[in-house]
């Protein structure tokens, strides 16, 4: 077992010896892969602190970014073993972990407005999409969301027509994959840190990030077009590890996990936020912004949803259909 793993394990011990001892207090460790500015480090630590509010400062729990504690894959994994006590992860890093995960990388699986793509997680789907977690050794105890993708390009892009021949980066996924060819677009793995390079130098002639990142990440600098889609959404996870989850006192769990759904709507309003100063600086840029109508981004949902969701269907199994079935559900009951 890796160093980082013995010792963490040896704190995960303590910590639940020590909870098991007093029935009350614990320290719990909770990793992360993002900076100390993201949304989600800071409505975790917003989370630590109802927490404590809540228990009487009975729990404590440390929160590490910046991937302090290890690589999303290896927290997920120190998760699982028990070597870790908590995880919050992007989704899309754990298609390998958790295959029936990719049914996040189906395009408009969400409507746009904020309330009701909440509602949707709250009907059914996101305790659905956590029990496939649950299955694989790791407690899910929140899916929460953490902003949406939007699409740049080097070459013309928009209406629906403009994309076909073009190749855009997307992370390793199947289901993108299929969800880029559905438009003519080519979809090209590449990892993130290669990213600006390859946009640079035309390996391929555009991605799909969030507007933060499109920012942060200095994509716009060489890239020629913007097309407000809203087309992706990032999700992250709440893992803990059985062992420790199961070993807290109902009212500890209870503490965690109301906290972490009273902080939602904080978190929606943060990256927001995020998303508009990003936007504002883009917008003083040389960038080509287009905001699609209702009825464009229609038109694109039409032919990239199916195709996605087939590509899906088609790699999951019995429990991808189950799962994408509760997401219809929940759809369904907030839709219509």
């Amino acid at each position: 077992m890796p160093a980082l793993y013995r010792s963490l394990l040896v704190t995960g011990v303590l910590a639940l010896n020590c909870s098991a001892s007093f029935a009350q207090e614990v320290t719990l460790r909770l990793g992360h892969v993002e900076a100390p500015a993201s949304t989600t480090h800071v409505m975790l630590e917003k989370m630590a602190e109802m927490v404590a509010e809540k228990t009487g400062d009975a729990v404590e729990i440390q929160v590490f970014p910046q991937s302090q504690l290890g690589s999303q894959r290896e927290m997920t994994e120190a998760v699982q073993f028990g070597a870790l006590d908590a995880t919050a992860g992007p989704v899309a890093f754990m298609g390998g972990f958790n295959p029936v995960a990719s049914i996040m990388d189906i395009p408009f699986l969400y409507p746009e407005d904020a309330q009701k793509a909440q509602a949707i997680r709250d009907s059914g789907f996101a305790e659905a999409f956590c029990e496939s977690f649950n299955a694989r050794g790791v407690t899910c105890v929140s899916l929460y969301p953490n902003g949406t993708k939007q699409f740049t390009s080097n070459k013309e892009i928009g209406l629906l027509d403009a994309f076909s021949g073009q190749s855009f980066r997307v992370m390793e996924s199947a289901v993108l994959v299929a969800s880029m060819g559905s438009i003519g677009v080519k979809g090209v793995p590449i990892p993130f840190g290669e990213l600006y390079t390859a946009l640079q130098t035309g390996v391929v002639d555009g991605e799909e990030n969030p507007l933060d990142t499109i920012f942060n990440m200095k994509f716009f600098e060489v890239q020629d077009y913007l097309v407000l889609s809203n087309h992706g959404a990032i999700e992250n996870v709440v893992l803990f590890s059985p062992a420790i989850w199961s070993g807290l006192d109902e009212p500890y769990r209870e503490a965690i996990t109301s906290s972490l759904k009273e902080i939602v709507p904080d978190m929606i309003a943060h990256k927001s936020a995020a998303g508009d100063r990003a936007l504002e600086a883009i917008r003083a840029s040389d960038v080509t912004i287009v905001e699609l109508s209702e009825n464009e981004r229609m038109a694109l949902r039409d032919k990239m949803f199916p195709a996605a969701r087939d590509a899906f269907l088609a790699r999951s199994g019995g429990e991808g259909a189950d799962l994408f079935q509760a997401y219809q559900a929940a759809f369904d009951a907030v839709m219509n």
